[in-house]
């Protein structure tokens, strides 16, 4: 796919990169209309050496906290995701009342945090989440115990899209008691869609992503968290889906996209005008 791309770099006006680091050796001669969004962690420390020798790639962060750990590298801008705003229906009055883990069974999404939280507040908690391979252990050790010996704990598994916007529409609150620099999220704001707010650790993206008080509530430990619920379930779920229309659709995602295509300096701006003049419809040439 990369040679292919390197081959055929002339075709483009730019050139739209998700794949973190892969294509750097193959793109100096182009660099200037390319844009690579990072949508990883990056206090790796194999990292650091790598974008130190590539400064000049124009980068896009995923939030400002993801910008922490690097060394001084060429950022174009930070993009918040977006999610098409018919994706996930607004609910305006949930049937169920139970708080919502979604995610991961991991140490770093601290389902563990969640269970706690849910105990403590005498909430029930619904976690749909998927168990990598990886994680196994973690789960049959560490949770699955937890689960079992909390009566007001549903583990429902993984779920598809379809099933996502019930599970979260219908929940007061999502927990998101995540325990690493989480670079954006995207459940967070899945939930705010639906109109549902959130109850998250202060953690990576999620003060960025959050407005406090508005969409959801910042916490720092599972005591605050527990005693900020009933607060949580009283927030405005028209001003949580409001919120999400006036951030994280698709529509303002790609248009900042498009600013920052606009101020590369290598961008071709005149080579849509070109294809259109010689009765090619295209406007701009894009491969991701």
């Amino acid at each position: 796919m990369l040679e292919e791309i390197r081959r055929r770099a002339h075709e483009f006006d730019v050139l739209h990169f998700h794949i973190d680091l892969l294509h750097f050796p193959l793109i100096r001669d182009f660099a200037d209309r390319t844009v690579t969004t990072l949508h990883g962690r990056l206090d790796l420390p194999d990292l650091k050496p790598f974008y130190e020798a590539f400064f000049d790639i124009p980068l896009v962060s995923i939030s400002n906290d993801q910008r922490r750990p690097m060394p001084p590298v060429n950022w174009s801008g930070t993009v918040y995701h977006g999610l098409p705003a018919d994706l996930l229906p607004f609910t305006a009055k949930p049937k169920g009342s139970y708080l919502a883990f979604l995610g991961r069974i991991s140490p770093e999404k601290r389902p563990d945090r969640a269970i706690e939280i849910a105990a403590r507040a005498s909430m029930p908690l619904k976690i749909a989440a998927k168990i990598d391979n990886a994680d196994k252990a973690y789960w049959e050790t560490v949770i699955e115990p937890m689960v079992k010996s909390h009566p007001n704990v549903e583990f429902i598994g993984e779920i598809n899209e379809h099933q996502k916007a019930a599970f979260l529409g219908n929940a007061g609150a999502l927990l998101f008691p995540i325990d690493w620099p989480e670079p954006f999220g995207l459940v967070m704001i899945e939930a705010m869609a639906c109109g549902t707010p959130v109850i998250a650790f202060r953690c990576g993206s999620v003060p960025e992503v959050i407005d406090n008080g508005v969409s959801g509530i910042l916490i720092d430990s599972v005591t605050e968290a527990a005693e900020n619920v009933a607060r949580a379930l009283q927030l405005d779920r028209w001003k949580v889906r409001a919120t999400f229309e006036k951030r994280f659709t698709a529509e303002r995602m790609a248009q900042d996209y498009l600013d920052i295509y606009r101020q590369l300096p290598g961008t071709r701006t005149k080579a849509a005008q070109l294809r259109r003049a010689n009765g090619r419809a295209l406007d701009l040439q894009i491969v991701a």
